[in-house]
Order: structure tokens, then C-alpha cells, then sequence
């Protein structure tokens, strides 16, 4: 809950910038002013006291004072509104802290005027350059031929048949064996039969008989070993085969009446049509995503210097907790993928500091940006992301600047305005090639990776019918 912070008319901050990164406010708080969080922390003790003659909570402040004193009640009111005072101050100072304050009261304590000092690591802003001249390779967002053929052939998989062949094994063909295999010469039961069919390439028992049937010939003989797929078995696999038959698949052409039968589609232009175009939408899209994340890693490897320690361990429990909502949501407890995964609490923190220092410095990198390109937000900016939040809050336009000013989020606000228009500054600038150097046009990319809405869900079910049937 956010309490109202005090009213600052008589309130004087200073600053004071420390070695380490450090800063110093001083805040000197009128006595007079003060004295209205004194009053709220009479209120707040005579909440909770019972005294003889008096309802509770109705017992006056000169009865509480010559009851308890006022030590007792400035104490809390030094407790409730010190906090307030601090961040307060931080926020019309706009000092950016990364840590809790370190609180010094240097007078008032008993009376008088509230003297207090805050000490607080700040973020440390870095200097970068190159940023206008980063070079990302992504994937080309259009299907190549070869990969458009693949899907084909994967469609026109369902209908296809087995043909034998003169030739050696190679993947994806069927083979037919006698096999026998023993364990510290015990019979393999499950792994001994005549005449048994396997797919080279499938990785359906071990590696090893992939790479033995590879290149082997009908009528070979084949004698090998293998590591025990099982890790609580010792001991070694052997096998002896002997290859019978060697067939590939023979598929059929792509007709019309083999698309007609097999989806909504009349002809096989239509469908293949359709294929390429959900194939450059879905590639056009991750390479979108690629060029995004690789724009932004290039600009935090600008950083040179380490980032301090207190932003990384938040940015390791941010993706720790993180993770723990997404396997929340999957109904995995986090307990639970600990125990699967063999995995300690400290082990994952420690995985997950490489990323965690990486995601700090693109926030450093795009704050550099930010300034040194005058991508400040402006109050149109402000009102913008304002009105977008508002909606299905519930709450009144004031109302919602209001909680947002208080407790420094206006300064968080402004600085995530910032980085999505360093973003933006980036990507715009950003050279985008494929793996054989050739230019990528952004706007195609953005373009392609954006179907309309109308045929989108219809595309995707056109596909989904040729991968599924």
C-alpha cells in the first residue's frame, strides 16, 4: 500500500556526490512540519492503547503525552515518514539509487528541527561509442529452396512408399536385419529379432548402429559395440548384424488431387503457395527477433567496464523469479524443477549471472544511448504512456499520476521511455546483413513478419493441416 508521502513545504535537500559511486542527501525537515507526523503517530499509538475511562482509540494526545511522553510517538513518527522524506527527495533530485539507504538522524531526535542524512549507491552511468556503426547477421527472412523442398517432402512423406535399392545405407532409409545383441554375454531381449526394420538416421537405439549401418551393403555382416543407452548398466552392448534389405522411400508427385485429398486446398499451386508464405512469415519473424536481440547485444558489449555487483544480484533474482512464474504456469513448482534437474538454489544463481551481467550492461548501454543521443522523455511522451495505462485501471487520470509520482516510479518511467527510444534510435541505424554478407531490408522484415490479422489464423490452420494429416 502507498502511504501519502508528508507535505514538503519546509523540507531542504542537499546532495552530495562520494567516492564508490555514492551519493549523500541531506534533509532538513521544519520542526513545525515535522510536528504533523508527530500528531499522525499520536493518533497511530492511540489506536492501539486502553486506558481506563477512554474508548479505544479516543484517548486524547495530552493523555497519551502525560502518560508515555513524546518519545514514544516522535519515535514512531521518525520511523513512518523518514522513508517517505528520503524517497521523496530522491525523486524530486531524481537520483537514480541502486540500494537501500544507509539513514543517519544527526538532529531532532527528541525536538526540534528533523536533521537526517541518506547515503545511497547510485547508478553508474558508462560511456560508449561504435554505436552507430553496429553490423548484426541474422538468418535471411526468406525460405530457401532447398528448405521449402524439405517441407514438401515431408508433406508427400504421408503418402510415399518403400522401394528397395542396389546401394549403400544411407539416412532415412529403411533397413531390414537379423540382429542379436548381448550383455556381458547374456541375450538382450527387446534387441534380438530376425528380420527387423530400422530407419538409419533415427537414433532409435544407439548412436553407434547408425554409424555402423551408414555405407553398409545388403548381405554385410556387422559386428561392433555400443555404450549402454541405460546408466545404471555397466558394462558394453554387443551387437552382430546382418543386413537383408536396404529400401528407400519413393514419394509421389505433388498433384492436385494428392493436395485436394489430403487439404482444404483445390490445387497443389494453391498450397504450395500458402506453404512459402507461412514459411517467410515464420522465418521473417525469428529473424525480426534476432535482429532485435542482436542489435541490443552488440550494444552492451560496448560496455567495458564490469557492472557493480548489486545490479547483477538483482538482475539474477529478476530471472530466477522469472522463471519461477513460468514454471508456475506450466503447474512446476520451482522446489519441484529443482529436484528434476538436480540443481541447487545456489547452483542456478550462480547459471544465471553470465546473462543476468549481460542484460545489465545492454540497460547501462541504452541509458548511454539515451543521453548521449537526447532521447529524453518529454512530457508528450509522459501523457502518452499516461493514457495507456490508465485504461482498465479504474482509475481517474490525476488519480493514476498521482500514485506514480510518488515513491520515485516517475523517474523509472521516464527512464523506460528512454531505453525504448534508444531502442528504436538503434534498430533504425543498425546494418542488418545474412550469413553471406548481403544487405537485409528492415522494412521487408518488419513487413513480412507482420501478416495480416484477417488471413493469419487461416494460414495457420492451412499449414497445420499439411503437417498433421
Amino acid at each position: 500500500m502507498i502511504r501519502p508521502t508528508p507535505t514538503l513545504t519546509a523540507v531542504k535537500t542537499t546532495v552530495e556526490e562520494l567516492d564508490d559511486n555514492k551519493v549523500k542527501l541531506s534533509i532538513e525537515i521544519e520542526a513545525a512540519e515535522f510536528e504533523i507526523e508527530v500528531a499522525k503517530a499520536f493518533k497511530k499509538i492511540g489506536r492501539d492503547v486502553n486506558l481506563p475511562g477512554f474508548r479505544k482509540g479516543k484517548v486524547p494526545r495530552k493523555v497519551l503525552e502525560a502518560r508515555f511522553g513524546s518519545g514514544m510517538a516522535r519515535g514512531q513518527a521518525l520511523e513512518d515518514s523518514i522513508p517517505d522524506y528520503f524517497l521523496t527527495a530522491i525523486g524530486d533530485q531524481e537520483i537514480d539509487m541502486i540500494s537501500p539507504p544507509e539513514y543517519d538522524i544527526t538532529s531532532g531526535i527528541e525536538e526540534g528541527d528533523l536533521v537526517f542524512d541518506a547515503v545511497v549507491v547510485v547508478r553508474p552511468s558508462v560511456d560508449i561509442s561504435g554505436y552507430d556503426s553496429i553490423t548484426v547477421e541474422i538468418p535471411a527472412p526468406a525460405p530457401t529452396d532447398e528448405e521449402i523442398q524439405e517441407r514438401i517432402d515431408s508433406f508427400l512423406g504421408q503418402f510415399g512408399e518403400l522401394a528397395s535399392v542396389e546401394r549403400a545405407a544411407a539416412d532415412d532409409d529403411t533397413v531390414t536385419m537379423d540382429i542379436a545383441t548381448t550383455h556381458d554375454g547374456e541375450e538382450v531381449e527387446g534387441l534380438t529379432a530376425s528380420e527387423y526394420s530400422y530407419k538409419v538416421g533415427s537414433g532409435g537405439l544407439v548412436a553407434e548402429l547408425d554409424d555402423n549401418l551408414r555405407g553398409a551393403s545388403i548381405g554385410d555382416k556387422l559386428e561392433f559395440d555400443a555404450e549402454h543407452p541405460d546408466p545404471d548398466e555397466d558394462g558394453k552392448l554387443s551387437f552382430v548384424i546382418e543386413i537383408k534389405d536396404i529400401q528407400e522411400q519413393v514419394l509421389p508427385e505433388l498433384t492436385d488431387k494428392v493436395v485436394a485429398d489430403a487439404t482444404d486446398f483445390a490445387t497443389a499451386d494453391e498450397w504450395r503457395a500458402d506453404l512459402v508464405d507461412q514459411m517467410t512469415n515464420g522465418k521473417a519473424a525469428q529473424s525480426n527477433n534476432l535482429w532485435r536481440e542482436k542489435a541490443a547485444e552488440s550494444l552492451g558489449a560496448l560496455v567495458d567496464d564490469e557492472p557493480p555487483t548489486t545490479l547483477i544480484d538483482t538482475e539474477v533474482r529478476n530471472q530466477v523469479e522469472d522463471m519461477a512464474r513460468r514454471l508456475q504456469q506450466m503447474g512446476i513448482g520451482f522446489e519441484q524443477y529443482m529436484q528434476m534437474t538436480g540443481t541447487s538454489v545456489d547452483d542456478m544463481f550462480e547459471q544465471m549471472r553470465e546473462p543476468a551481467t549481460a542484460s545489465v550492461k545492454v540497460d547501462q548501454a541504452l541509458r548511454a544511448l539515451a543521453t548521449a543521443e537526447g532521447l529524453n522523455a518529454t512530457d508528450d511522451d509522459l501523457d502518452n504512456e499516461f493514457n495507456e495505462l490508465v485504461e482498465g485501471t479504474g482509475m481517474t487520470l490525476e488519480d493514476l499520476k498521482a500514485q506514480i509520482s510518488t515513491k520515485n516510479q516517475l523517474m523509472l518511467m521516464k527512464a523506460d521511455i528512454s531505453k525504448r527510444k534508444a531502442v528504436d534510435w538503434l534498430l533504425e541505424r543498425v546494418q542488418v546483413v545474412d550469413e553471406d554478407g548481403n544487405t537485409i531490408d528492415k522494412d521487408a522484415l518488419e513487413l513480412a513478419a507482420q501478416p495480416p490479422e484477417d488471413d493469419q489464423e487461416d494460414d495457420h490452420d492451412h499449414a497445420s493441416d499439411t503437417e498433421e494429416e
